[in-house]
């Protein structure tokens, strides 16, 4: 028998996935979550096989909880199913050490072959979204742009981003720059639209 545990803050779709999911004579869904920041707490709780996990949701987001139960609960493999299918995103997934990547609107059939498939210790990743992520490449961005930019979202002066940071003003400018420069934008807000489309930002928890 194949546990698993599905975190996915929209109710409706967590109860219906976990109704289709149980429907398959090897599987059981032992936990079902909300909450990312509930994710860790319940992998070890249960020592499921797989952990289902979106990306968006409260507390924490799927990616960082990804990362979470790959460090502290190795024997769990984690998938995620998303409706966002952004290139950066998977890039993100396969350094957290997930082993499936799948978009929400995947067959059940599919989704089922794929559990399977990643419980006996392989890997799972949705094809379209693969050829995405090859010919897109990786972020362009350091981590302390992604860092700033990603901040940017919810401040509108460079001093209150200093601020957060605890950076100078004069590098926060800096690395914002080199940022929008790097992207082909042509302002902050137009770097953050790109960066977001293409899965390169974190989501805000």
């Amino acid at each position: 028998m194949i546990k698993l545990l599905l975190a996915e803050d929209q109710t409706m779709f967590r109860g219906a996935m976990a109704t289709l999911l149980g429907l398959e004579p090897d599987f059981e869904v032992v936990v079902q979550l909300g909450r990312g920041d509930e994710v860790l707490g319940a992998a070890q709780a249960f020592q499921p096989d797989v952990a289902l996990l979106d990306i968006e949701m409260p507390g924490m987001d799927g990616l960082a909880a990804a990362r979470l139960v790959h460090a502290k609960v190795p024997a769990t493999r984690v998938m995620i199913l998303t409706t966002f299918g952004r290139p950066g995103y998977l890039h993100s997934a396969i350094a957290a050490g997930v082993a499936g990547f799948l978009l929400k609107d995947a067959p059940v059939t599919e989704l089922a072959v794929a559990i399977r498939k990643v419980a006996a210790g392989g890997q799972v990743v949705d094809p379209g979204l693969a050829l995405a992520a090859l010919s897109e490449g990786a972020s362009p961005l350091t981590p302390r742009e992604t860092e700033i930019l990603a901040a940017a979202r919810g401040h509108d002066t460079i001093a209150d981003l200093a601020r957060q940071l605890h950076l100078s003003p004069g590098t926060v400018r800096n690395h914002l720059s080199a940022a929008i420069q790097k992207l082909g934008a042509r302002t902050r807000a137009e770097a953050v639209h790109l960066a977001e489309a293409k899965g390169w930002l974190q989501n805000p928890s």
